[in-house]
């Protein structure tokens, strides 16, 4: 009778002792910078659980899903705890650089992940410039206009109480680089300029760029587009148009560079904040640029 009271004891306190064991395998076939990686735990006798990426971001999901911005090796580590014991599990992954050049467009309303043109190497080349330098944190999208687009890069708005928005610049212009594959299609980057006859070269501005929200498009009006002698649209292009929407006439006028390849909804959430005089939002909407490598 002894015995048998016993063994039920000696159980309850091995399972006690039991530590939690960390565990997670990594499910996803594609580990490249941008590429969403599924980290799929395995763990036991936890019941919650603390992610360190090797990245600076953290996670406290059971199986979390996330995407690194820059490519190389990486430790990811797994805390796994029952609320008093805890084991580890580290794991060593390599990251895959991106096969085009891309940015991410951080904002308060979301990320936007960009892919830029290797057709326009000038445009290209001085963006990434002036992402790596910093150029662009904490300026605003200055200029917004719903069914339009959202517009930023000048160094002015940094002040909230600046008057001269739309000026400003790194000093410098970039020659126009118009090419026929690149169109204002709904997530397109181009680059803002001066209008009019003091800039006939049509040359960019330094800095400056808007991003495409666009408006409904139909056929009549890209044959009208096409009438004027300035653009031939493929039908591809046009099919595209229609179903994305875009601002086809500002085609062969200003240097489309890129293209939003991920965040496209933040493009909206911008275009509809409240904006005062000049378009520029009430509430400032500041960015923070970032080169994946």
């Amino acid at each position: 009778m002894r015995l048998f009271l016993f063994l039920p004891i000696v159980a309850l306190l091995m399972t006690s002792c039991a530590k939690p064991l960390a565990d997670f395998a990594v499910n996803s076939s594609e580990k490249k910078v941008t590429a969403p990686i599924h980290f799929d735990n395995k763990s036991k006798k936890a019941t919650t659980f603390h992610w360190d990426f090797g990245d600076g971001k953290t996670s406290a999901d059971p199986s979390p899903t996330h995407i690194y911005y820059h490519s190389g090796r990486h430790e990811v580590t797994l805390k796994a705890s029952d609320g008093k014991k805890s084991t580890i599990k580290k794991m060593e992954i390599n990251i895959e650089p991106p096969t085009h050049c891309e940015v991410l467009i951080e904002t308060e309303f979301g990320n936007m992940l960009v892919q830029l043109s290797d057709a326009t190497p000038l445009h290209r080349d001085n963006f990434i410039k002036l992402a790596e330098q910093g150029f662009y944190d904490g300026l605003a999208f200055h200029r917004v206009i719903r069914n339009f687009m959202i517009q930023g890069g000048d160094p002015n708005s940094k002040d909230e109480n600046s008057q001269a928005l739309g000026s400003g610049g790194p000093g410098y212009t970039i020659p126009a680089e118009f090419v026929d594959t690149l169109f204002h299609l709904r997530g397109a980057i181009a680059a803002a300029r001066t209008g009019g006859p003091m800039n006939p070269e049509k040359k960019s501005s330094g800095s400056q760029f808007y991003i495409v929200q666009g408006d409904q498009v139909d056929d009549a009006y890209l044959s009208a587009r096409e009438a004027s002698g300035k653009v031939r649209y493929p039908t591809s292009v046009k099919e595209a148009y229609k179903a994305m929407g875009g601002t086809p006439h500002l085609d062969g006028e200003y240097t489309v560079f890129g293209k939003v390849i991920q965040g496209l909804d933040v493009i909206d959430k911008i275009a509809s904040q409240q904006t005062g005089p000049g378009d520029r939002p009430v509430k400032p909407i500041r960015m923070k640029v970032i080169v994946i490598k």
